[in-house]
């Protein structure tokens, strides 16, 4: 009886898991409206790597362009989401270009979308430009953005991380942890044994510490010194992970996960970042 009893719990704590690890690929999403308001708007669509679209605004300066910069957003926004981002360098003098990832913002659905599939929409962007970019991710964008430069070093000028984790599997156990203190460490373990499952055991070995020694680029990591989602260890072991000298870290230190870009002293980090790799 004891057994029976046993058996039944470990079935539907599989259930429960498994109907997790669907909700944490599907909900919840958070778009949010914040419409640029500078330079030439263009509103398109493109092609996206299933067939679908991808919603893209590119915004070019008043002048001349010094380059082009590519901002990805995190996991349940938006391309509106990193519209400010894009302001600090539109200000500069750069065009701008902002997706929303798809099953985000306007774009097609996808189902089961992770940082695989928000890297091959970073590149699909990428061809579209069709020139070398600045490449900049906030969270699960960031994470990305690391797998994209891995593969395509050649077409980046420079690589921004912002609120992004080192290692997938422990960023996303600290995630859900710290969603609910309790239960979080509860079902988290099965939730990510799951997801390795579903992605054939791949989770950390697009982990962006162990993808960054390939990535001979100088490198921005912007981290909020109050980040919950993924504490500040996570920023200092990704910055130790890139080529000797070419990461550089900007820690904001009342800032969250999300909260950095309002710091007041955050454009004046970018631009001078800028300025000593890429003078205008």
């Amino acid at each position: 009886m004891i057994f029976h009893a046993f058996l039944i719990i470990i079935a539907l704590y599989l259930v429960a898991t498994l109907v997790l690890t669907y909700l944490v690929h599907q909900v919840p999403r958070e778009p949010v409206a914040d419409r640029p308001d500078w330079g030439h708007l263009i509103d398109t669509r493109i092609p996206a790597e299933d067939g679908g679209e991808l919603e893209v605004w590119r915004i070019d300066p008043e002048g001349k362009s010094r380059g082009t910069v590519l901002l990805a957003h995190g996991w349940s926004r938006n391309r509106d989401r990193m519209v400010g981002r894009a302001r600090v360098f539109g200000q500069m003098g750069f065009t701008t270009v902002l997706h929303s990832a798809r099953d985000h913002g306007k774009s097609s659905k996808k189902r089961r979308m992770n940082a695989f599939r928000f890297a091959e929409d970073i590149e699909t962007v990428m061809d579209w430009i069709g020139e070398p970019v600045l490449l900049y991710g906030h969270s699960i964008g960031a994470a990305a953005a690391v797998i994209a430069a891995s593969r395509r070093t050649a077409q980046i000028r420079l690589l921004f991380l912002e609120g992004c984790y080192a290692r997938t599997r422990e960023a996303m156990f600290s995630l859900y942890r710290n969603q609910n203190r309790f239960l979080g460490p509860v079902f988290a373990p099965m939730v990510l044994l799951w997801m390795d499952i579903f992605y054939r055991f791949r989770l950390d070995t697009v982990s962006p510490v162990r993808l960054a020694p390939s990535i001979d680029l100088p490198v921005l990591i912007i981290h909020g010194g109050r980040d919950q989602n993924f504490p500040l260890h996570h920023a200092w072991r990704l910055r130790d992970s890139f080529p000797p000298g070419r990461a550089e870290l900007f820690v904001s230190l009342g800032s969250d996960h999300s909260s950095s870009s309002l710091d007041p002293v955050y454009p004046d980090a970018l631009h001078a970042f800028v300025e000593r790799h890429l003078p205008a």
